[in-house]
């Protein structure tokens, strides 16, 4: 078996791309001295987007196994309290990150173990685990930002990992393609990846075909705590500090993507690259809108019709294909 059970359908696929490649001319011709498309917006763009987007493409893959995970908000800023709490103790910032990365899968095993063990909906067991690792990390940290730039060596390696460019690419961009082919050959080309359309489209169904859901479950929301621990070292690599509210909103803003990107809030539908574009459909909206100087509380509201008008069409569409 090494197809898909149930792949996401064409016409979403379609949909995804006429949209982005919309997106796109809309704002390089309205926004003002056409600005969207200057080399430096772009730049800023592939700087900025790999924060949410790696933490993206987990949240897509567990949202095709039919599952959520809202404490992303929460376990990213706790990670890079941690990586900045080594970084003072004196650890070199490249076994900071080796050890920071542990924390962040382990808080996502439990998310895992708690949903499979309990039984209960996915949703009110993250918000919860959401809520109290908030209480835990605003108590510990004092809400008080920390520096960590002086930690990092002058061209130490995780500094030039996490913040350099390849050219004119920034490598933050390239990270994000990085984790959007690994795991879309997880996802599209192994059977574990075959498991998880299984286990987002009929759970019974999998267990009859001897699928592990638990196993399917836990190893999901492992890997997006591990996803998250990285976004937040990289996150806080670049702007030099530690601040309790990284992550803000990126459990929403990350199930928003993945919705526009095809994926289907009911399971078993979806995929890595519809992800991605839905990813930079988001980000492009709110760079876009930003830079037609609509105000924060409008960039919001277009971002929210545009979520339910993709809702409206995925289903439509998906209501066609069965």
């Amino acid at each position: 078996m090494n197809k898909p059970l149930i792949r996401s359908t064409s016409y979403r696929g379609i949909n995804t791309t006429v949209a982005f490649v919309g997106v796109v001319l809309f704002f390089s011709v309205f926004t003002p001295n056409h600005l969207f498309l200057d080399s430096r917006n772009l730049s800023s763009i592939a700087r900025l987007a790999p924060d949410l987007g790696v933490v993206t493409l987990g949240i897509g893959m567990l949202l095709i196994a039919r599952e959520f995970d809202l404490s992303i908000s929460s376990i990213i800023p706790i990670c890079a309290f941690i990586f900045a709490l080594l970084l003072e103790a004196g650890m070199y910032p490249l076994a900071a990150f080796f050890v920071t990365l542990p924390v962040g899968a382990a808080m996502g095993f439990l998310n895992g173990v708690i949903v499979v063990k309990t039984g209960l909906p996915s949703f009110i067991i993250t918000l919860s685990t959401m809520m109290f690792w908030r209480g835990v990390l605003f108590g510990a940290s004092r809400m008080m930002p920390r520096a960590i730039r002086r930690y990092f060596p002058a061209n130490s390696l995780l500094n030039n990992a996490m913040t350099m460019s390849v050219g004119p690419i920034p490598i933050q961009i390239l990270w994000l393609l990085f984790f959007t082919v690994i795991l879309g050959l997880l996802l599209h080309k192994h059977k574990f990846g075959n498991w998880i359309y299984a286990v987002g489209s009929n759970q019974d169904a999998a267990r009859a075909m001897g699928v592990n859901v638990a196993l399917v479950k836990i190893v999901l929301y492992t890997l997006v705590g591990t996803l998250c621990a990285f976004a937040a070292i990289m996150q806080a690599t670049r702007l030099g500090s530690f601040s309790a509210t990284q992550g803000a909103r990126y459990e929403l803003q990350a199930i928003a993507a993945v919705v526009v990107g095809g994926a289907s809030l009911r399971g078993g539908v979806g995929s890595i690259g519809g992800i991605l574009l839905g990813l930079l459909i988001v980000k492009s909206l709110e760079n876009g809108l930003i830079l037609m100087r609509v105000p924060v509380f409008g960039v919001e509201a277009f971002i929210g019709i545009a979520v339910i008008l993709f809702v409206i069409l995925n289903e439509y569409l998906n209501r066609r294909t069965e």
